[in-house]
Order: structure tokens, then sequence, then C-alpha cells
């Protein structure tokens, strides 16, 4: 898009909110890069530069406005629904890899040389991995200033600076202002050091009682706690554990992270987007669904349906093991006895009101060791459960947020247990991808006999084809349509 000068100058002029995330416009005359929606004063089209990502105008040597901060804006929705390399690297980058695993770790993962993933990068985003890397750095270094009370050392070590020296230069050079000036706003306020406070950006409009709703009636006791207003839940991150609290607002999520060690701030921000699907573009979404005749009156009366991802897609592909042919509260009560008897306890338990946070989810290599014979649940589905938990654990099966989803669900299908809808389960919503058709799904099928169609497997398949690129958005519709599925899908 970044080549189509015109539209994207169209979207300058008319400060559109949708397109923050998919590029971000330099103006030579001022040295800075803003939002295409920045209510600054509009540039002449002679001295505005197009720029895929923030990181390609850092390097072109533009700083963030410091009024529309398009640091924080959403996450370009391409990343989601693309599977090219380029697209799992930016997601995996998302998720802190270069500043855990280097270039080296990032490429081997992707199945490329360092110089290959550096010549993609560079010709499609306008940086390599470093410099994106660098940018978000600078974003989470801007976060724990503003919200925190940290030293400014620890800030810099906290968000994957090698130096403090590094740290400074890096925030002069794209934010145009020291630590200590970017810490002015936290004065006179007394702060948690592992409580940071955030919003979280996304493009209008957002069903937040839907995903709210749809993530509560499956929330594992213990683990998670949803209300209408709120969703709360424990975290596994690299470096150790954390809790979020997630409350949508206008416009934006509110987020509350408790993290036990502030380097994981990074993958716990992307991880609560993943579980919101905060990038999306649901008015792209919409027009598609729209034109179904199935499916406008839905979107006309519920905009910006949500796709409910996870935080993890081990924790998510073993849900969907456990909530085979189950209810929701039947899987809830097995999952709640899981975490009991596997799951790692908080030190502190963390109130969560309509519930209490006391556990971590099992991780796959406990439950790898765990009797089948043992678990609360049919002989075959234990035995399921530990076959796929093993081969997590050896990394037979990989998920995350790199993974192809095609090739995910060819290899979770040859493990026992897996069927194809257990395996199209975990890519939609394991894996975020947004063109999954559960085809057999009870739910779907009774959704769509209630609009008046005849809901075979095959049927509801030839009907999908023509919700592409967008299927699993029409699932999450009909699974709304549907009083059965509320009490079902799993």
């Amino acid at each position: 898009m970044v080549e189509d000068f015109e539209r994207c100058y169209g979207a300058v002029l008319a400060r559109d909110a949708r397109f923050d995330g998919w590029f971000v416009t330099a103006v030579t005359t001022t040295g800075i890069y803003c939002r295409p929606s920045c209510p600054a004063r509009t540039p002449h089209r002679g001295n505005v530069r197009f720029y895929a990502t923030a990181a390609a105008a850092q390097g072109a040597g533009f700083r963030a406005c410091k009024r529309c901060r398009p640091d924080a804006a959403p996450g370009s929705p391409q990343w989601n629904t693309r599977q090219d390399v380029v697209a799992r690297a930016m997601r995996m980058i998302g998720e802190g890899v270069v500043d855990r695993n280097g270039v080296g770790g990032l490429a081997g993962r992707l199945g490329y040389s360092p110089r290959q993933l550096q010549r993609l990068l560079v010709a499609e985003v306008g940086a390599g991995p470093l410099a994106l890397a660098r940018a978000q750095r600078a974003q989470a270094a801007r976060v724990l200033l503003e919200t925190t009370e940290l030293p400014a050392a620890t800030v810099a070590f906290a968000a994957g600076f090698s130096s403090v020296r590094q740290f400074n230069d890096t925030l002069r050079q794209v934010f145009g202002r020291t630590p200590t000036e970017l810490r002015r706003t936290t004065a006179g306020r007394t702060l948690p050091a592992d409580v940071v406070h955030l919003r979280l950006a996304h493009r209008p409009p957002y069903d937040a009682e839907g995903i709210l709703s749809f993530l509560a009636a499956r929330a594992v006791p213990g683990v998670e706690a949803g209300s209408p207003g709120r969703f709360a839940r424990t975290l596994a991150l690299p470096h150790g554990g954390g809790t979020a609290e997630l409350v949508p607002d206008t416009g934006f999520v509110r987020a509350t992270l408790r993290l036990d060690d502030l380097r994981d701030l990074t993958p716990a921000v992307h991880r609560c987007r993943r579980l919101f699907d905060l990038d999306a573009d649901p008015e792209a979404v919409d027009a598609r669904l729209g034109q179904d005749p199935l499916l406008a009156r839905a979107v006309r009366a519920t905009p910006g349906v949500r796709l409910p991802g996870s935080v993890d897609p081990h924790e998510l592909a073993l849900r969907a093991v456990v909530g085979q042919q189950v209810s929701v509260a039947g899987a809830r009560r097995v999952l709640g006895r899981l975490v009991l008897e596997h799951g790692t306890a908080l030190a502190v338990p963390v109130a969560a009101p309509p519930g209490t946070l006391t556990h971590r989810f099992p991780d796959p290599a406990t439950l790898a060791e765990a009797d089948p014979g043992a678990l609360p649940m049919p002989r075959a589905r234990a035995r399921a459960l530990v076959a796929l938990a093993s081969a997590l654990a050896a990394g037979a099966v990989v998920l995350d947020a790199g993974r192809d989803a095609e090739e995910a669900r060819w290899t979770l299908r040859r493990l026992p247990g897996v069927g194809p809808w257990t395996a199209d389960y975990i890519a939609m919503r394991g894996l975020g991808h947004p063109d999954v058709a559960l085809s057999s799904d009870l739910g779907v099928r009774r959704a769509m006999e209630s609009l008046g169609l005849a809901a075979t497997p095959r049927r509801v398949g030839d009907v999908a084809e023509g919700w592409r690129p967008w299927r699993s958005y029409a699932t999450v519709r009909l699974w709304r349509t549907s009083a059965w599925s509320r009490a079902r899908a799993s």
C-alpha cells in the first residue's frame, strides 16, 4: 500500500484512523513521522514520505510525533492474515524473539539464513529485524518510563537494551526526548515496580461485549476470570509469569500487567493483543461478510466482531482436546481439575472478580508425564491429550507466532485423537488464522439450520467458500446466532 501515494495521502487528508498501523507518514520539513489520523495540520503533499513501519521511518532519520504517538498505533492487520515468511517474521519479532534469540535464532526458526531474512524484510517493510526490534524496544521503554517509577537503568535493560547509553541514544533519536523528559508524566504518583498500565489501541468498530462474553464463558477456574466489563488471566512468559487484566474502553483496551520480570513486557502485550484480536481490520471483514445474505443482517446489527484468540497456542491446543465432544461447562470442570493437579500455583493469588487467579495453566512437559488413567476424562481422550503434550514438549509439533497454519494443521492431524475439527480449531484460535471453516462444527451447522439452510458438512463448506478470506470470523458470527453453540462450542 505504501507504493500507492494517492491512497495514502487521501487517508492522511481524511485523518482516517482505519489506516493507523498500515503505514506512517513522515514529513520532511519537520523530521517527524505520524499516524495517518494525526490531528496536526496536514502536510503539503510534496513534503511527505510514506513508510510501511515506524522502524523504516526511524531508519530514514525521522522521529515519532509527540501528539499522535504513532508507535502506539494498532499493528498492521496483514501480519495476522498472511502466512508468508515476512508476516511470520513480523509476528515473531512482535513476540520479542530477536531480543531473546538474536537475528540468527529468528532466521533459523523460519528456515532462512540471516542474510536472506534481512533482504526480504527490507524489501517489504523497509527495515531489517534488528531495526524492527529496536523500534519495539523504544516503545517498551517509553511505556515503562511513563507508567512506573523504575530507575532508568532498570527500564533500559527491562526493555531489552544492552546498555544505558544505547537506551538514551535510541530514545532521543526515536522520540526526540530524553528518558527524564518522557518520565515527567509520572510525577507525584506512586506506582508498584512490577505493575504496568497501558492502552492497547484497536481499529473501530470493536464488538467488546462479544469477545468478553465468549472468553468469560470458557474461563478456566484459577487461570482466568471474566465478567461483562473485564477479563483477567495468568500468563506464562519467556522469563517468568504474570497476570493481565483487560478492560475495553472507547477506542482502546486498558491493560494492567503484573510481571515477574519486566523483560516480558513486549511478549505480554503481543499476546494480549492476539487474545482480543486488536490488530484486525474490521471494516474489511464486515465488508466481505456483509455481502452474504446469510450474514448481512448480523453484520449490520453487530459490526466489528472479533476472532477470540489465545495467549498461548500450546495451551489452546491442549484445551481443544479436553473440550472434544463435551459442553463448555463440562470442559471447564475438567480443565479446572487439571489446573489444580498439574498447574503452577502463583506465589500470591490475584483477586480478579468474579474469581481469583491462583494458577498458571499446566505446561506441555508436565502433562506429558501424566498418567492417562488418572486424568479426569475418557481414556481415549486422555491418551490423546498426553500424546499432544508430549509432541509439543519434544518440539515434534511447533505452534508459535511464526508457524504456518497449514503446516501446523497437517502436523496436528497426524497425532492420535486429533481430527480435522480439532486441528482447525487450534489453527483458528491458537494461531489466529482468519480463514478457517469449521464445516463439521455442530454449532455452525445448527446456526445455519436456524437461518433456513440445510447444513451438512459439505453444504457448510460450499457456502463458506463465499466467505474467504474471513471464514473464521463468519464462524464466530454463526456461533453467536446459535443458542445451542453457547452451551456446546468448546
